[in-house]
């Protein structure tokens, strides 16, 4: 008979659509996504490249100006342009040397030092922002294959159904709206899956761009997945681990480091430099055969800073000012990093509670009500619309539930990225 073979398939796509698929080849896990995001994002090798650059900066700045060699000609008659005519002509060769105020060179140096360290620091917190985004996107994939298959699964069902609406319609047990209503339901998954597609179709696009590939390249996740979700460490326990590990807050403490060399050093533009410098003079002979000695000129200068009050001292107030506005922006990141870890805690936590009462309790019900239903529905006890009904509401709890488990695992992304650690569980 027609009936009892399209329960037996009806109850073997119930059992499918729990079971994952076999592993296929090429599968791209969460894992390898993270390793070739860190080895080929240019996003991330334009920051780690200003990084290296910054680190040749402190020895330039820490190193006396160059010295200046220079050559002359002094006192030349220019009615004859000869070097024995006049006593004190001459042939000068000399170098100088410009030195800073004792202090000043090693305050740039110490700035600029203070600055590349915070460039590290920019560059691990890119990683982390990578490493969160690219999880985040693997998850949303991962998500919208599951929604995909819990469709297509749920359509092979609806089909049964039309098949059961119509055999008992043609025995004259049923009605044509059935048929039709069964119809229609199948329609509206059609129209889900167009948007899911499309859906996957932009997420792939978006990871393949993270890891450096063409927008378009197919992207095969594993189907297997064992649902455990951690317990996390107290809310005050990561906010004293991001406290010690995020590398914004580190960035922003050496560009406070830098801030005050910034100002010792305006601080010390009160006192002069210095410009040191030795010349020698080489003198001919006179027209009569005379000699002349050669003459040595030593030279040193000083800058005297005659404008302190509009100059040196407003250059003081100008680094005093950025020293407090660096001070501000990190209070005040450290403000958005425990509000950003306070949110996605009690994300994750409510995700995960969700994911646990759809998993072990709401599903298996809906799974059993939906059989129930359908074996009511062949002997004319269920109406054919609330078995419907009961199919559809097991595919919204069934695409909830994969919704609630990539949601969590998001906050967990999120909440590594914030903390800047991975070790934030029990």
């Amino acid at each position: 008979m027609v009936l009892p073979k399209i329960v037996a398939n009806f109850i073997l796509l119930l059992i499918l659509s729990s079971v994952a698929n076999a592993e296929q080849p090429g599968i791209l896990t969460l894992q390898t996504a993270l390793n070739i995001a860190v080895m080929d994002n240019p996003s991330l090798a334009q920051i780690q490249m200003r990084s290296k650059a910054m680190a040749a900066i402190p020895s330039q700045l820490g190193s006396l100006p160059d010295p200046v060699i220079s050559f002359n000609a002094l006192n030349l008659p220019v009615d004859s342009f000869d070097l024995a005519q006049e006593n004190m002509t001459q042939l000068q060769g000399g170098i100088s040397q410009a030195i800073p105020f004792p202090g000043k060179l090693a305050l740039r140096e110490q700035a600029a030092t203070y600055q590349a360290e915070a460039a590290v620091h920019d560059v691990i917190e890119a990683r982390w922002l990578l490493l969160r985004d690219v999880k985040k996107l693997w998850w949303t994939l991962f998500y919208l294959d599951r929604s995909l298959d819990i469709i297509i699964a749920n359509q092979d069902l609806l089909r049964q159904f039309v098949k059961i609406a119509r055999t008992k319609y043609e025995v004259g047990e049923g009605l044509q709206q059935d048929v039709l209503l069964a119809q229609l339901e199948l329609s509206k998954l059609l129209d889900n899956e167009l948007r899911l597609t499309g859906a996957k179709s932009k997420t792939r696009a978006q990871l393949n761009a993270l890891l450096n590939r063409p927008a378009d390249q197919k992207i095969i996740l594993a189907k297997e997945f064992s649902g455990t979700l951690p317990t996390l460490l107290k809310e005050s326990e990561l906010f004293q681990q991001a406290e010690n590990s995020r590398a914004m807050l580190a960035s922003q403490r050496e560009t406070i480091n830098a801030a005050q060399s910034r100002l010792d050093l305006a601080k010390k533009d009160f006192y002069p430099d210095f410009k040191v410098g030795a010349f020698y003079g080489g003198r001919s002979d006179t027209l009569s055969g005379l000699e002349r000695s050669d003459l040595l000129t030593l030279k040193l200068s000083m800058t005297v800073p005659i404008f302190a009050s509009s100059k040196q001292q407003r250059a003081v107030d100008q680094r005093s000012s950025e020293l407090m506005q660096q001070r501000y922006a990190l209070q005040d990141q450290w403000n958005q990093v425990r509000a950003e870890i306070s949110t996605a805690y009690s994300e994750f936590q409510q995700t995960k509670n969700q994911a646990v009462l759809y998993n072990s309790g709401i599903i298996p019900q809906a799974r059993q009500t939906v059989a129930s239903m359908l074996a009511g529905y062949q002997v004319n006890k269920v109406d054919f619309l609330n078995l419907v009904r009961s199919q559809i509401t097991l595919y919204n709890y069934e695409t909830q539930y994969w919704k609630a488990l990539t949601q969590a695992n998001q906050a967990l992304a999120q909440l590594s990225a914030v903390v800047g650690k991975e070790e934030i569980y029990e």
